[in-house]
């Protein structure tokens, strides 16, 4: 019989490998900037935000974002609120993006588009919310978007997956599920081969049609968002090592989807990070070499 001590030393020896937690940079590829919404309740925990204020919700989103390490990221909301975002944060650190859905706010004209990107006023196209107004970007009303985001390489990031259970009843009736399906992309992306698409929410549920237009397109990506905070953590697991034993470990983003809790951000790393199936290699792909990659960055 083997003494004690030696007994805990081969089990821990013999232990998941790749249980230490990451601690390197990140890149989060999907926030929002906006009003506060004071006292709404957290979707997983049900606790109160912790921001009260639009001041408390800027200024805790950066605090989270340091505290993690995240050097870059992604923003989408009204103008006056990215612009805000990007005095207290730095150019360098926030990238602001443009939120276009033709829902409740008409579409900017195109070339009021090429002026803010060209002068770098705005970095990404997205997040597209389309599908919440029953409406698929892959149709021809978005088709000059696409165009300029394709001529002037523009990253665009779609809305792709679900929404928070009831909406149809609440904000968005015309909110589609099957205009969630990423195989709804396909014509656009048929359309415009050097279009950078990434998928938001990584397609959840849609597993297979999200593998399947990962594997056809290889410029395309998707990002983590939501769906590593706000589902089950063992179904978010679970979607996740799907696609990472797939072979697409090397085209998924982190994402946090921010909105008015900037504790998510620590939930959206705590779901990546706690994942017993990643290497080490993994996790700095996911958390930072792939976006940095995807978005043609050296940080």
């Amino acid at each position: 019989m083997r003494p004690p001590g030696l007994i805990l030393l081969l089990a821990l020896a013999c232990g998941p490998v790749f249980a230490q937690s990451y601690s390197g940079p990140i890149i989060d590829v999907h926030l929002h900037v906006g009003p506060a919404a004071p006292g709404a309740p957290n979707p997983a925990t049900g606790k109160p935000t912790t921001a009260n204020s639009d001041a408390e919700r800027e200024r805790l989103t950066l605090e989270r974002m340091r505290q993690h390490g995240i050097v870059l990221g992604l923003v989408s909301g009204s103008d006056a609120a990215m612009a805000s975002m990007r005095r207290a944060g730095g150019d360098n650190t926030i990238w602001a993006g443009a939120f276009l859905d033709d829902g409740r706010t008409p579409l900017p004209p195109v070339e009021v588009l090429r002026k803010a990107f060209t002068n770098g006023e705005l970095k990404v196209m997205g997040e597209i919310g389309a599908q919440y107004h029953g409406l698929n970007p892959s149709d021809v009303w978005f088709e000059p978007y696409l165009a300029l985001a394709e001529e002037l390489d523009i990253p665009v990031g779609i809305h792709t997956g679900l929404a928070p259970p009831g909406t149809p009843y609440g904000c968005c009736p015309g909110f589609s599920v099957d205009l969630g399906n990423p195989m709804r992309l396909e014509p656009m992306l048929k359309r415009h081969p050097k279009l950078r698409v990434w998928l938001m929410h990584a397609g959840w549920p849609y597993l297979q049609e999200t593998k399947a237009i990962l594997y056809m397109y290889p410029q395309v990506h998707a990002d983590l968002s939501v769906i590593n905070w706000i589902i089950p953590r063992q179904e978010f697991h679970d979607y996740l090592q799907a696609l990472v034993t797939a072979g697409m470990g090397d085209r998924l983003m982190f994402g946090s989807d921010q909105m008015v809790w900037p504790e998510a951000i620590t939930q959206a790393v705590e779901g990546v990070d706690s994942a017993p199936f990643l290497s080490p290699a993994q996790k700095r792909a996911i958390f930072h070499d792939n976006a940095a990659r995807f978005l043609r960055i050296d940080r």
